[in-house]
């Protein structure tokens, strides 16, 4: 299918410059994770252990074909409205590299419908009922990210969650023991990202790299100068469009180049564990929020804006946003 975003990006780069057409030669040789284990629906609780081992882990099939398509077809209508605004590929998370929600006035996609046909995605709240024990867990956001053919930098490894330190500089974390004992990597997974696949992700469009096993640790965040080979080329990938991948937001990850020939699109839901709260914003209008279904209603009901609210669901430019995903 051939569409607007087909022919996109490579703003200041060229696909034939010798610098890119070695980066894309090494990284179909030596790019992703060794021993990647793809989990099938069938395979709950693997993909559960997987989760708490790793920090994060892929399922395939869970989007039947009419799902990718009206998920692709949404992600291309945002990543139209968004380079329109943006026609140098300035990005707001980087060179070519693209929050969703951080694009949006309301900081989320919950508006859209493409991501609200995600909140019934029964194979989802099946696994999140077993990460969190129990069902009370609640929507964060609906965000995700993408990334344009030229996006030829690595963005740095980050962690989506920090320790409260004072409101200028951690403004949206919460968590805070006053007598230092307690780390936030000290606790169960506070919340859960999860991204959905509405194209393959290969070695060369931008795989996210996923340091296993990072979300509990206390070592300082390598920068990129620091940052050794092995997790440059840690990524998630070969993984086929209708996957998930179900990340704990504390784990390292981080972007990588899309040398590919189209965006690298992984759209997600965010919720937060039943004893975990974080400063929220609505995104969603009332009238929305009631054609949803009683199940996807409860999931969002912390982010839904007064039936007196007028919400303001434009496609702004920003900025670079912090190395927190919106």
């Amino acid at each position: 299918m051939n569409t607007y975003t087909d022919n996109i990006g490579w703003k200041n780069h060229s696909a034939n410059d010798p610098k890119v057409v070695e980066l894309k030669e090494y990284l179909q040789r030596h790019n992703g994770l060794a021993g990647l284990e793809v989990c099938t629906t069938e395979q709950i609780e693997r993909a559960t252990s997987l989760f708490f081992r790793d920090g994060f882990v892929v399922v395939e099939d869970v989007l039947s074909q009419d799902q990718i398509d009206q998920l692709a077809e949404g992600c291309d209508e945002v990543i139209q409205q968004v380079l329109l605004l943006d026609q140098d590929c300035s990005g707001n998370r980087g060179s070519h590299r693209y929050s969703f929600g951080g694009s949006s006035q309301t900081r989320s996609m919950l508006h859209h419908p493409a991501w609200q046909m995600l909140l019934d995605v029964q194979i989802v709240s099946e696994l999140l009922d077993r990460i969190f024990g129990l069902n009370k867990y609640i929507l964060r956001a609906a965000s995700g990210d993408f990334s344009i053919p030229g996006a030829v930098d690595y963005q740095p490894l980050h962690s989506d969650a920090a320790d409260w330190i004072n409101n200028q500089l951690t403004p949206i974390s919460s968590f805070h023991d006053p007598r230092g004992k307690v780390s936030i990597r000290d606790l169960p997974c506070p919340y859960v990202c999860v991204n959905f696949l509405p194209q393959d992700v290969t070695k060369v469009n931008g795989p996210t790299r996923q340091i296993p096993g990072s979300q509990n640790s206390p070592a300082p965040i390598p920068s990129l100068k620091e940052e050794p080979e092995w997790m440059r080329l840690s990524t998630v990938c070969p993984a086929p469009a209708g996957s998930i991948m179900i990340r704990d937001v504390r784990a390292w990850h981080g972007g990588t180049p899309n040398v590919g020939d189209a965006p690298r699109s992984i759209p997600n839901l965010e919720f937060y564990a039943p004893w975990f709260r974080e400063p929220m914003v609505p995104g969603i209008s009332f009238a929305d929020f009631k054609r949803l279904s009683p199940s996807a209603q409860r999931l969002i009901r912390h982010s839904v804006a007064d039936s007196s609210e007028q919400l303001d669901t434009r496609i702004v430019k920003r900025a670079p946003i912090p190395e927190r995903d919106e």
